[in-house]
């Protein structure tokens, strides 16, 4: 069955960057997977400031952003559906953080995949699965009734 997942910042960055979960997202979005990826719009802003904190300390070269930077630019302009915050998103995300609270840009991320997630109702063709390396964004995740999994799991 051909997966649709809506891949949280922190866990994105692992198709770029190696770490603990890098092999299960490079093989969730190898092209010959046939995924539907989809991200919300700031998942760049917080990409980017993630290679700026491995830059930051030390991990991760000038040469290492750049060239991630371009990957992932190159990504969102042709492979990734992107979820586009607006009024009614940025009102779900504020009803996130009034019930749960996450971090105000995890609760656009949550709320961008309760968003779309209606127009999956038909699992048996393409069921969509919010990624996310934080255990706590998936605990809230859950609770909202979205399907999730956890890179870090996939060793």
């Amino acid at each position: 069955m051909v997966g649709a997942y809506l891949m949280e910042s922190n866990a994105l960055i692992k198709r770029y960057v190696t770490e603990s979960g890098t092999p299960w997202v490079q093989h969730v979005s190898n092209p010959s997977a046939h995924n539907r990826l989809i991200i919300a719009r700031i998942t760049w802003v917080e990409v980017l400031s993630a290679l700026a904190r491995r830059q930051r300390e030390g991990s991760l070269s000038p040469g290492g952003i750049a060239g991630a930077a371009r990957a992932i630019r190159y990504d969102i302009d042709t492979s990734y559906q992107v979820i586009e915050l607006d009024r009614s998103l940025a009102e779900a995300a504020g009803q996130l953080v009034t019930r749960h609270p996450p971090r105000a840009y995890d609760a656009i991320q949550l709320a961008s995949a309760l968003n779309i997630y209606p127009a999956f109702g038909d699992a048996r063709h393409t069921m969509l699965t919010f990624v996310s390396a934080d255990d706590r964004l998936l605990a809230i995740a859950q609770a909202e009734g979205l399907p999730t999994d956890n890179p870090n799991r996939h060793l």
